[in-house]
């Protein structure tokens, strides 16, 4: 009878308790030696704008008079850091037929294109139409941020934007208070919205080859759903020491429970 306790005892402890290999990231495939360097090639594509995404769009030259009226109106003069809110308000976003409206320029097709691809677009509709070359165009064009909606097992769960040209899950995730132990960082579940619909993926972060899969590097309104492990289900605790403290406890109650019946 204890060979068969003590069986199960170590049969829960050791089906409960969460190694090492599920948290930690981006393990290599091989043991790597401590003084090597490993070079991975980045896969990343240019994003291309899809609708409902806001642009920023500054234009400047060298007398910026000239170019005021192809300005979205300000609160002041000042460049200041932008909110979400702000750019929400002050961006240019792409409307259900892929167009954004610039004053002066009227509607541009931007849909499918890439950013630089757009600035290319703006920057010669305005030499041809309203500047010479002298003028001197600077125009600069981007993502009002890229936003991400992260849920399930992540320290803050909720929607986050992030003031930059390319972010990686990892870095997502990152910013949203990171995975707790409970979390599966095997399966980090990513629903991204395309012109056809939606489509989603899997992907291994505790895979050192997760770098070289097409959704390590996330895009605007990606969602990022972190599933919890089954050891927080169970409820046998996520190391040794809380296994062994929530099975002694049920231990003890079986056994006051045995001698209750027996005394009755």
């Amino acid at each position: 009878m204890k060979k068969i306790v003590f069986l199960a005892l170590f049969a829960v402890i050791f089906t409960s308790c969460i190694s090492t290999k599920d948290i930690t990231y981006l393990q290599p495939s091989t043991i790597v030696k401590s003084d090597s360097i490993k070079v991975s090639q980045e896969n990343s594509k240019p994003y291309r704008i899809q609708i409902s995404d806001i642009l920023s769009i500054n234009i400047k030259a060298l007398d910026q008079k000239l170019v005021e009226m192809f300005s979205v109106p300000t609160a002041g003069s000042f460049q200041v850091q932008q909110s979400p809110q702000t750019l929400y308000y002050n961006g240019y976003t792409v409307d259900d037929h892929g167009n954004i409206r610039v004053p002066i320029l009227g509607e541009v097709n931007v849909l499918g294109f890439t950013t630089e691809e757009v600035r290319q677009k703006i920057e010669k509709q305005l030499l041809e139409e309203y500047f010479r070359k002298e003028a001197n165009i600077f125009v600069t064009v981007k993502l009002a941020g890229l936003r991400y909606t992260i849920n399930g097992e992540i320290g803050t769960p909720g929607t986050n934007v992030l003031f930059q040209e390319r972010a990686t899950i990892m870095e997502a995730i990152a910013n949203s208070g990171d995975i707790p132990i409970t979390g599966n960082r095997k399966e980090v579940q990513i629903i991204r919205k395309f012109p056809h619909g939606f489509e989603t993926y899997s992907i291994n972060l505790t895979d050192a080859n997760a770098i070289n899969s097409p959704y390590f590097y996330i895009q605007p309104n990606d969602y990022i759903i972190v599933k919890p492990l089954k050891q927080k289900t169970w409820g046998t605790g996520v190391t040794g020491v809380q296994s062994v403290a929530t099975i002694m406890t049920a231990i003890s109650l079986i056994t006051t429970l045995i001698v209750l019946s027996k005394t009755l």
